[in-house]
């Protein structure tokens, strides 16, 4: 057949592939937006490492370049709450890297609190970090993307988006990333029919250097028991277990995708 897509079609493995593209990972320097720094450069995408903190970013580009020597990775240190460092970002890295195809907004925090004793001032503070900055983000990266008709940008959102966590008390953190899903979603049909594409990952309880941690102390001691009862899979996800959505959303073979988000809980969500 003349018009085969399934015969004709690129090979599975390759439209996987990320040779030629250009990301950026913020949060990039530990944990999770390591982890996804990693991955992007392993299927071939060059990376630029955003942090807050320069030496993290600069140790996880060098990861990078040793790992994959034909991969370029450069570290930037950007505060992902002010707009005019989002916007010199985007911009560094079209300078340094000659593109921006591919663009994850994994920055965030959390706190646990009772939400009676909660300062407004910390609510705020959280806010700005964990959904501001993903607006903040995907408005520049977008401004890029757009002018070439084609881009991927993936939100880091959480399983918290989408439930109340227990036993642990962290409403300001759960509506952030509520928020997280919501903006994902309106920006995807927003942009839908100019070429860019928007999803978000949700990870369930993920072991991180910060986890690893929270799970020595008193409280951590107590809710981890707890936290595994609720994990149908009975354990944590590693952050390596993340990295095959992240390649999934950033290439070719989810063109057709937009306004998703992947859970990636160990079946926490499903029950």
């Amino acid at each position: 057949m003349a018009d085969d897509k399934v015969t004709q079609s690129e090979n599975i493995l390759e439209r996987f592939s990320l040779r030629g593209k250009v990301a950026l990972v913020t949060g990039g320097g530990q944990g999770i937006g390591r982890g996804f720094a990693h991955a992007l450069a392993d299927a071939g995408a060059d990376v630029a490492v955003v942090d807050l903190d320069i030496d993290t970013a600069e140790g996880v580009a060098g990861e990078i370049k040793s790992r994959n020597p034909k991969v370029k990775a450069i570290a930037l240190k950007v505060d992902v709450t002010v707009e005019s460092q989002v916007q010199s970002m985007v911009g560094q890295v079209i300078e340094k890297l000659g593109d921006l195809t591919i663009a994850c907004n994994n920055a965030g925090t959390g706190q646990w609190v009772d939400s009676e004793l909660m300062k407004y001032e910390d609510f705020h503070k959280l806010m700005k970090i964990n959904l501001d900055s993903v607006f903040l983000c995907a408005q520049a990266e977008a401004t890029y993307m757009l002018g070439n008709g084609y881009g991927k940008i993936i939100n880091t959102a959480s399983m918290s988006g989408h439930i109340a966590n227990y036993p642990q008390n962290q409403a300001a953190y759960n509506i952030s990333k509520s928020a997280v899903l919501s903006l994902t979603r309106s920006l995807a049909t927003e942009w839908a029919n100019r070429g860019v594409r928007v999803n978000s990952i949700s990870p369930g309880y993920t072991r991180t250097p910060l986890v690893e941690d929270l799970l020595k102390t008193e409280l951590g001691e107590k809710f981890w028991p707890i936290w595994k009862s609720l994990i149908p899979q009975g354990k944590m996800a590693e952050v390596v277990d993340l990295q095959g959505a992240v390649v999934f959303l950033a290439s070719s073979v989810s063109d057709y995708m937009t306004g998703a988000d992947l859970l990636v809980d160990g079946g926490y969500v499903a029950w």
